[in-house]
Protein backbone atom coordinates (compact mmCIF):
# COMPACT_ATOMS: atom_id res chain seq x y z
CA UNK A 1 0.00 0.00 0.00
CA UNK A 2 1.31 3.40 -1.02
CA UNK A 3 0.36 6.64 0.69
CA UNK A 4 -0.32 9.66 -1.45
CA UNK A 5 -0.62 13.21 -0.22
CA UNK A 6 -4.18 14.42 -0.44
CA UNK A 7 -6.17 17.40 0.73
CA UNK A 8 -9.74 18.57 1.06
CA UNK A 9 -10.10 22.06 -0.43
CA UNK A 10 -13.00 24.50 -0.54
CA UNK A 11 -13.35 25.94 -4.04
CA UNK A 12 -16.26 28.19 -5.06
CA UNK A 13 -18.39 27.05 -2.12
CA UNK A 14 -17.86 23.32 -2.68
CA UNK A 15 -15.46 20.86 -1.06
CA UNK A 16 -13.21 18.67 -3.21
CA UNK A 17 -10.77 15.89 -2.35
CA UNK A 18 -7.64 16.54 -4.41
CA UNK A 19 -4.40 14.66 -5.11
CA UNK A 20 -1.25 15.73 -6.92
CA UNK A 21 -1.27 15.30 -10.74
CA UNK A 22 -5.05 14.66 -10.84
CA UNK A 23 -7.70 16.58 -12.76
CA UNK A 24 -10.63 18.37 -11.16
CA UNK A 25 -13.79 19.89 -12.65
CA UNK A 26 -15.16 22.90 -10.73
CA UNK A 27 -17.69 25.59 -11.43
CA UNK A 28 -16.35 28.20 -13.86
CA UNK A 29 -13.36 30.06 -12.38
CA UNK A 30 -12.02 33.39 -13.56
CA UNK A 31 -8.75 33.15 -15.49
CA UNK A 32 -7.30 32.21 -18.83
CA UNK A 33 -6.17 28.75 -19.89
CA UNK A 34 -2.70 28.08 -18.49
CA UNK A 35 -3.13 30.50 -15.56
CA UNK A 36 -1.86 29.41 -12.16
CA UNK A 37 -4.23 29.13 -9.20
CA UNK A 38 -3.60 28.96 -5.46
CA UNK A 39 -6.29 27.58 -3.17
CA UNK A 40 -5.67 28.54 0.46
CA UNK A 41 -8.91 27.26 2.03
CA UNK A 42 -7.49 23.83 2.86
CA UNK A 43 -9.73 21.98 5.32
CA UNK A 44 -7.72 18.75 5.70
CA UNK A 45 -4.28 17.47 4.67
CA UNK A 46 -3.06 13.86 4.77
CA UNK A 47 0.59 12.98 4.22
CA UNK A 48 1.89 9.42 4.82
CA UNK A 49 -0.83 8.67 7.36
CA UNK A 50 -0.37 11.97 9.21
CA UNK A 51 -3.74 13.75 9.11
CA UNK A 52 -4.08 17.44 9.89
CA UNK A 53 -7.59 18.79 10.29
CA UNK A 54 -8.16 22.54 10.23
CA UNK A 55 -10.40 24.55 12.48
CA UNK A 56 -11.74 25.71 10.03
CA UNK A 57 -8.62 25.70 7.78
CA UNK A 58 -5.12 24.25 8.12
CA UNK A 59 -2.67 27.08 8.87
CA UNK A 60 -0.01 27.55 6.21
CA UNK A 61 -1.39 24.91 3.85
CA UNK A 62 -2.11 25.63 0.19
CA UNK A 63 -2.85 23.81 -3.03
CA UNK A 64 -1.43 25.01 -6.35
CA UNK A 65 -3.11 24.24 -9.65
CA UNK A 66 -3.30 25.26 -13.28
CA UNK A 67 -6.32 25.97 -15.47
CA UNK A 68 -6.30 23.54 -18.39
CA UNK A 69 -9.58 24.30 -20.12
CA UNK A 70 -13.00 25.90 -19.82
CA UNK A 71 -15.66 23.35 -20.79
CA UNK A 72 -19.38 22.70 -20.47
CA UNK A 73 -20.84 19.78 -18.56
CA UNK A 74 -23.31 17.21 -19.83
CA UNK A 75 -26.88 18.28 -20.41
CA UNK A 76 -29.26 17.84 -17.49
CA UNK A 77 -32.95 17.61 -18.33
CA UNK A 78 -35.43 19.34 -16.01
CA UNK A 79 -38.92 17.93 -16.60
CA UNK A 80 -42.04 19.08 -14.78
CA UNK A 81 -45.58 17.75 -15.14
CA UNK A 82 -48.87 18.08 -13.32
CA UNK A 83 -51.23 15.25 -14.13
CA UNK A 84 -54.64 15.93 -15.64
CA UNK A 85 -53.89 19.68 -15.97
CA UNK A 86 -52.12 19.81 -19.33
CA UNK A 87 -49.01 21.29 -17.68
CA UNK A 88 -45.70 20.00 -19.10
CA UNK A 89 -42.34 21.82 -19.10
CA UNK A 90 -39.06 20.46 -20.39
CA UNK A 91 -35.80 22.40 -20.07
CA UNK A 92 -32.16 21.52 -20.52
CA UNK A 93 -29.16 22.93 -18.68
CA UNK A 94 -25.40 22.69 -19.25
CA UNK A 95 -23.12 23.92 -16.47
CA UNK A 96 -20.00 25.93 -17.30
CA UNK A 97 -16.98 24.14 -15.79
CA UNK A 98 -13.25 24.67 -15.43
CA UNK A 99 -10.79 21.78 -15.73
CA UNK A 100 -7.97 22.21 -13.20
CA UNK A 101 -4.73 20.20 -12.85
CA UNK A 102 -3.52 19.94 -9.26
CA UNK A 103 0.25 20.53 -9.32
CA UNK A 104 1.31 20.76 -5.68
CA UNK A 105 0.00 20.35 -2.12
CA UNK A 106 2.12 22.15 0.44
CA UNK A 107 2.02 22.51 4.22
Amino acid sequence: FRYVMLAVVKIAGQQFKVEKDRYLYTHRLAGEEGAALVFDKVLLVENDGDVRVGAPTVAGASVKGKILDHVRGEKVIVFKKKRRKGYVRKKGHRQDLTKVLIEEISL
